[in-house]
């Protein structure tokens, strides 16, 4: 199997703090790798993140309105809107 990145911007390796913001709740997250496209988030659980919400990076310097668009046990995967 090859390993090779295929998605167009490719994603680039990262361990960053992040925090998922949504109405009044903030979910801490894991940002596992990113592009100018999207991104892939850990989270201790997927329960009650909705499909929508804005991901914050680097205390406060990095705010992206994402959607969700595929989700698989503590991973999300996200699209920026």
């Amino acid at each position: 199997m090859d390993a090779t990145e295929h998605r167009i911007p490719p994603r680039q390796r990262v361990l960053k703090a992040g925090t998922i913001a949504f109405g009044d709740a903030g979910i801490s997250c894991t940002v596992r790798n990113l592009s100018e496209a999207g991104a892939c988030l850990e989270v201790i659980s997927p329960v009650g993140i909705p499909e929508c919400f804005t991901l914050v990076i680097d205390a406060g310097r990095s705010l992206r309105s994402c959607q969700i668009v595929r989700r698989k046990e503590k991973r999300i995967g996200i699209t920026f809107a």
